[in-house]
């Protein structure tokens, strides 16, 4: 009988619920809930006249990873791919793409943590916050997706504290006909949140669940493509400009070329101060034979000035300001980013350049690229780069394939072997789409010397541009050889005890480099530098870059099976 009785006490403590109701809310403490869960740890949410100010770590973590927080100059700017939103703490007055526009609370800075208002966030991003006083809870959920929600079905429903009729109840009063947000599920529970911010879990069969529709979906107008040319791929060459900017009548049309880039803006101390050597008239001339213009500006490849003006809000904004200028001033199709030789601790701020750059410079109608090194380990040359971030903001990134074995290199070596580039690209679409991707091309070679100095062999060159190598082969009639290796031919001579080679550059080690645009479905190419080049090249490129439709194609020209 005793053994009867403690299996039904036994059946009793496992069959019946806890009828215990405890509160969740602790009075005078504001929650913070994101969709299903209660965030705890990264500050409290303040509320002002009604208005919800979040912590810029919890804004940081679950809205815009990209928000940056300037200490030094009590500002939080925001970049979209439309916008750039610079605000300062306390004060009512934002700047959004350089001009004020008034806020209803401002940023604030508690305890040195700077606070956002979550309305303009609600602007700017997929969220809804919303603010619960009865529970003093604010609670964001993201839109732009459907929603699962339950409908209770039965008085008997309760909101308990784990998936467990022995959990103790959270909510014991909800009524038939009421909604809750419906987050996991497991065999017999829903992990549920209440309209007033409360998370907890209910038996299923207490609720009927459906999808709600999409919500938060933006209808405005759609931004405009990327420019490309009206035929084929991109064809960019830099225009490099030492003092005096060529008059473009010196060379007129040049067949396939789309984009000029003259190197006209430097900067070159660390207050910001960029120097023009811009012309109207190559811009005008330019115009007239049907090329775009890209602006180059570089960073003078100093990273001592280029860590003091990336890491100042103030010397950022100013950079951009003069450039917006020079842009609009000769009339500028687009800008060209080479910044190079940069420290790699600042490699996240000039992300943030870039980030603050490009929405100002699309808004004016202009096409933002930035050139890059192929991937290595090099901190100041190539870890430098966040090339996955700086791609989701440029319209085109120019892949600077070339110096692989550079002037001061200890061997000698091609400029650009053709697996080496191959690779380079392979390793950056690993990261940045291929439609934004412009191979770089060098119309230029090296002739390394190598001989014996004091028993060790030394290594030195000096860069020939395409003529100049074709005069040496000339002038000391070399037999050219072709490299499989390097996809290019092999020169090699000697003076005296010293040894002179050359990896040549010319139409076809272009061709067969330019094949790869297509292999890969890139972009284009971007050419260093107009000048260095033979004329045989603008055909080679034309033929390839417009005529050509696909990898296909060029291999069947050029007697290949694919």
């Amino acid at each position: 009988m005793l053994v009867i009785m403690l299996a039904g006490a036994s059946a009793f403590y496992f069959l019946w619920p806890n009828t215990s109701v405890i509160s969740p809310i602790r009075p005078g403490e504001t929650s913070l809930v994101i969709e299903g869960d209660k965030i705890e740890g990264m500050g409290t949410p303040v509320v002002e006249k009604g208005s919800v100010l979040l912590p810029f770590p919890v804004v940081k973590e679950y809205i815009d990873p990209k928000i940056y927080w300037d200490r030094d100059e009590n500002k939080v700017i925001i970049t979209t791919e439309d916008k750039v939103i610079r605000m300062k703490t306390d004060n009512l007055t934002a700047m959004v793409n350089a001009r004020p526009v008034e806020l209803n609370i401002p940023v604030r800075l508690i305890d040195d943590i700077p606070y956002v208002p979550a309305d303009l966030l609600e602007d700017l991003f997929d969220v809804d916050v919303k603010w619960v006083e009865a529970t003093e809870t604010v609670i964001i959920d993201y839109t732009g997706f459907a929603q699962r929600v339950g409908e209770v079905t039965n008085p008997k429903a309760k909101v308990r504290r784990e998936p467990s009729i022995k959990s103790p109840i959270y909510v014991d009063d909800l009524q038939p006909g009421q909604i809750v947000r419906v987050f996991e599920e497991d065999e017999k529970w829903y992990k549920v949140r209440t309209e007033e911010g409360i998370i907890g879990y209910m038996e299923k069969r207490f609720l009927s669940t459906s999808l709600t529709e999409v919500k938060g979906v933006s209808y405005d107008e759609p931004q405009p493509l990327t420019w490309k040319p009206d035929k084929g791929k991109i064809n960019m060459v830099w225009e490099y400009v030492h003092k005096e900017t060529p008059d473009i009548s010196s060379f007129g049309k040049i067949k396939g070329v789309d984009v000029l880039t003259p190197t006209w803006f430097h900067i070159v101390d660390g207050s910001g101060t960029v120097a023009n050597k811009a012309d109207k008239k190559y811009v005008d001339d330019a115009h007239r034979e049907g090329y775009k213009v890209w602006g180059l500006v570089t960073n003078n490849f100093d990273p001592e000035i280029t860590h003091e003006v990336l890491n100042s809000t103030e010397t950022r904004e100013k950079v951009i300001q003069q450039l917006l200028v020079y842009a609009n001033l000769y009339e500028l199709d687009g800008i060209n980013i080479d910044f190079e030789n940069v420290y790699v601790k600042d490699r996240d701020m000039l992300t943030q350049f870039v980030r603050e750059l490009a929405p100002l410079f699309k808004e004016q109608g202009l096409v933002v690229s930035i050139d890059v090194t192929v991937k290595s380990s090099s901190e100041n040359w190539s870890l430098c780069y966040d090339r996955k971030a700086l791609g989701e903001v440029v319209d085109y990134m120019a892949v600077m394939a070339y110096d692989q074995h550079w002037e001061a290199s200890p061997v000698a070596g091609s400029v650009a072997e053709i697996t080496w580039v191959e690779n380079g690209i392979k390793a950056i679409l690993e990261e940045v789409p291929s439609h934004k991707i412009l191979l770089g091309l060098p119309f230029y070679a090296r002739e390394w010397k190598e001989e014996i100095v004091d028993g060790r062999k030394r290594v030195t060159s000096r860069a020939l541009y395409m003529e100049g190598v074709q005069k040496i082969i000339s002038d000391k009639k070399l037999d050219k050889v072709w490299d499989e290796k390097s996809g290019q031919y092999y020169v090699e001579y000697s003076e005296g005890r010293a040894v002179y080679k050359i990896w040549v550059e010319d139409a076809r080690s272009i061709d067969l480099r330019s094949s790869l645009v297509h292999k890969y479905d890139l972009a284009g190419v971007a050419c260093w530098r107009r000048g260095f080049e033979t004329e045989d090249i603008w055909e080679v490129l034309n033929d390839n870059l417009k005529e050509k439709q696909n990898y296909a194609q060029w291999l069947e020209d050029n007697g290949f099976k694919e």
